[in-house]
């Protein structure tokens, strides 16, 4: 990071993920089109696509301890290191891309510190951020009551704009539970956010929180009036729908 400002912490294993995808080079088909054709072509625009080279900056925020690391540990590697990370120190990343409507869709994952000492640093990056995914631990009280606090932070110093959910975290640990789902989802509603219960530890929802802000971010860079809108909550209902009762939302 810039001058040092910026460390990882030291106890993480290394978070590393690549851009190994190659985008072959495309030649448009050469010939000559009939006239009916070109005329036809010239009253309809071309839908846009997407650029693959778009890097979308998503930043996971919330108290210190609600699992944060653990989710983008995850989510990047597949797996769940036993014991407890030390506090994230300052802010660290990952990049990881995400094949959606068959299309590659490049997150750059910011992983913050929660404690309050280090909130003007991740202030400095809520600004060009274009996904946040804000989590509490759902056997914290605490962490839940200040989901309003860390909402208002957002909608001082981000992006109008920004792509939001709401995930409650540590859904396997329902023996502690101390935020029942249902106080999760009434305040998702409250804020118009999406809202799910994921598992750092099991992997529940973990793949489909990215892959649904994956989505929303694909389809707000390709807006085309003829085009169907992508609705983010009715996608992540629909998968409620297919997974049945195992799943945690």
């Amino acid at each position: 990071m810039e001058n040092g400002r910026m460390e990882r912490m030291e106890s993480m294993e290394p978070i590393s993920a690549h851009y190994t995808t190659a985008y072959p080079e495309i030649h448009p088909d050469s010939g000559y089109e009939s006239r009916e054709t070109a005329d036809s072509q010239a009253k309809t625009p071309p839908a846009p696509t997407y650029d693959e080279e778009l890097v979308h900056k998503t930043i996971l925020v919330g108290d210190s301890g609600v699992g944060k690391t653990s989710l983008l540990v995850q989510f990047d590697q597949g797996k769940f290191i036993p014991g407890s990370f030390s506090a994230t120190v300052g802010i660290g990343f990952t990049n990881k891309v995400v094949t959606v409507d068959d299309v590659k869709v490049k997150l750059q994952i910011w992983d913050t510190a929660g404690q309050e000492r280090f909130r003007s640093v991740t202030h400095a990056y809520y600004r060009d951020a274009h996904a946040l995914l804000l989590l509490y631990d759902i056997t914290s009280k605490t962490s839940f009551d200040n989901i309003r606090a860390w909402l208002t932070e957002i909608h001082e110093y981000a992006q109008s704009d920004v792509v939001i959910m709401l995930l409650g975290n540590k859904a396997d640990m329902s023996s502690d539970r101390a935020i029942r789902r249902e106080e999760g989802e009434r305040l998702a509603r409250e804020h118009s956010v999406p809202f799910m219960e994921t598992s750092a530890k099991t992997g529940v929802n973990v793949e489909l929180a990215f892959t649904a802000v994956s989505k929303e971010l694909k389809h707000r860079a390709v807006q085309h009036p003829n085009q169907p809108k992508f609705h983010i909550h009715e996608y992540i209902e629909a998968q409620k729908e297919k997974s049945g009762c195992c799943s945690y939302f």
